[in-house]
C-alpha cells in the first residue's frame, strides 16, 4: 500500500527548514539579490551552518545531519521557497559531499567532511564544466599528469558555484583528451592549493546571490590520496553524482513555485476589477488550478526519484524526468505568477520577478533539461 504520510522525522526537519527559511533567508533575500552578482555574502554561509544545513546529508558520524535523499528533498522545497540563490551556495556543499560520500576513502571523508559540518563550516564545489565541455564531458581538456606521489593539474573550470570561496572542490580532469570519457578521473583539491586562483566571477541574471566564477588551475599539485574511486572511472562518478543531486534541484523547483503561486493566489483575491476580485474570473481561476495541479504533480515526481535513491533502486530515469518537469513548471509557474499581478509583477516590489530570473537557471545547471530528455529517451 502507498502512503504519502510523513513521518514525525520528517516533518521536524520539514519544520526546521521552513522555519530557517522564514527567519534567516526572507528578510534578506532582495536586499541579496539587488547587490552586485560579484560581491558574495558570508553571513549566508553562517545561517546555513548554525543549522546544520550545509552538512544536510553528510553522515552523521562525520558530523553531519545524516538525512536520507527524502529528507532533503523536502528541506530543499522550504529552502528553495525563500531563495533560490541563497540555497545554491549550500547546495554547492551538497553537490561536492555527495560525490565524496559515495566513492570517498575512509580518510578522505574523515579529513574533507568536517569542513561542511558544525556551526565553523564553509563551502565545497563540484568544478565540472569548462569553456567547450558542458554538456559534453568528454571534452574536458583539464589536464591531470602524474608525477610520482601527486597529479599535476592545468586548465580551467567555468560557470563554478562556490569557486574562490570553497574550503575544498571535486574536480574532473583527464589523463589524455583524447581517451575522452575513458580519462576522465575526479581528484579533491584544496581551495588554497598553490597555482589555484580565481578568474572571472560572473554578473548573473538570476541566482545573483550566489557566487559564480571561473577557476584557473596552473601547475596545481594534488596528493595521489586525494584521487577519488579508481583512475578513469570520473565519468561515471560524475553521472552518478548527478542522478543522486537531481531530486533536490527537483525540490527546489516545486519551493520557488510554489512561493510565486502562494502570491499570486493572495493577490488574486484581493485585487478587484469589475467591482469583484479577478479570481472571480475564469480567466484567473483557472489559471491557479493549472498552477496547484502542476505543482502538486511535481512534487510527487521528485518525492518518487527521491524514494528510488533510498531503497537503493535505479533512479536515472525518474531523477531525469523530475528534474526536466519540475524545473520547466517552475519557470512557467513564475511566468503566470508575474501575469497575474500584471505591471506590479513586473516590478521589484514584488518577488515574483525575482522567482523567475533564479527560476530560468534551473533548466541549464546540473545537466541542461535537453541532455535530460537524452538521457529519458535512451531508457524508455
Amino acid at each position: 500500500m502507498i502512503g504519502f504520510d510523513l513521518t514525525e522525522e520528517l516533518l521536524s526537519h520539514q519544520k526546521m527548514a521552513r522555519e530557517f527559511a522564514e527567519k534567516e533567508i526572507i528578510p534578506y533575500a532582495a536586499e541579496l539579490d539587488r547587490r552586485p552578482g560579484t560581491v558574495f555574502d558570508w553571513n549566508i554561509v553562517r545561517r546555513f551552518a548554525k543549522t546544520g544545513l550545509l552538512g544536510l546529508n553528510v553522515p552523521k558520524e562525520y558530523g553531519g545531519l545524516g538525512v536520507d535523499m527524502l529528507t532533503a528533498v523536502i528541506v530543499a522545497e522550504e529552502i528553495g521557497t525563500a531563495c533560490l540563490g541563497i540555497m545554491s551556495a549550500a547546495a554547492g556543499n551538497w553537490l561536492a559531499t555527495t560525490c565524496l560520500k559515495h566513492v570517498g576513502t575512509e580518510n578522505q571523508k574523515r579529513r574533507y567532511f568536517p569542513m561542511c559540518c558544525g556551526e565553523n563550516a564553509g563551502l565545497a564545489a563540484l568544478a565540472l564544466t569548462e569553456h567547450d565541455a558542458g554538456s559534453d564531458m568528454a571534452g574536458i581538456k583539464t589536464l591531470a599528469t602524474r608525477k610520482g606521489d601527486h597529479y599535476i593539474l592545468n586548465g580551467a573550470k567555468t560557470f563554478i558555484t562556490n569557486a574562490g570561496i570553497a574550503n575544498f572542490y571535486i574536480v574532473f580532469a583527464t589523463s589524455d583528451p583524447q581517451k575522452r570519457h575513458g580519462g576522465l578521473s575526479a581528484f579533491i583539491v584544496d581551495g588554497d592549493s598553490p597555482g589555484l586562483t580565481l578568474g572571472t566571477v560572473e554578473d548573473k541574471l538570476g541566482l545573483r546571490s550566489s557566487q559564480v566564477g571561473t577557476l584557473i588551475f596552473k601547475d596545481v599539485k594534488v596528493p595521489a590520496e586525494n584521487l577519488l574511486g579508481a583512475e578513469n572511472t570520473g565519468f561515471l562518478i560524475a553521472m552518478q553524482t548527478l542522478d543522486m543531486s537531481r531530486p533536490c534541484l527537483g525540490g527546489a523547483a516545486v519551493g520557488v513555485s510554489r512561493a510565486a503561486y502562494e502570491i499570486a493566489l493572495s493577490y488574486a483575491r484581493e485585487r478587484k476589477q469589475y467591482g469583484r476580485p479577478i479570481i472571480e474570473n475564469q480567466g484567473i481561476s483557472f489559471m491557479l488550478a493549472d498552477m496547484a495541479t502542476e505543482i502538486e504533480a511535481a512534487r510527487l515526481l521528485t518525492w518518487k526519484a527521491a524514494w528510488l535513491i533510498d531503497q537503493g533502486m535505479d533512479s536515472t530515469k525518474a531523477s531525469s524526468m523530475c528534474k526536466v518537469f519540475a524545473t520547466e513548471m517552475a519557470e512557467s509557474i513564475c511566468s503566470r505568477a508575474i501575469q497575474i499581478l500584471g505591471a506590479h509583477g513586473y516590478t521589484s516590489y514584488w518577488p515574483v520577478e525575482k522567482y523567475y530570473r533564479d527560476a530560468k537557471a534551473m533548466a541549464i545547471y546540473e545537466g541542461t533539461n535537453q541532455i535530460q530528455r537524452m538521457i529519458i529517451a535512451s531508457m524508455l
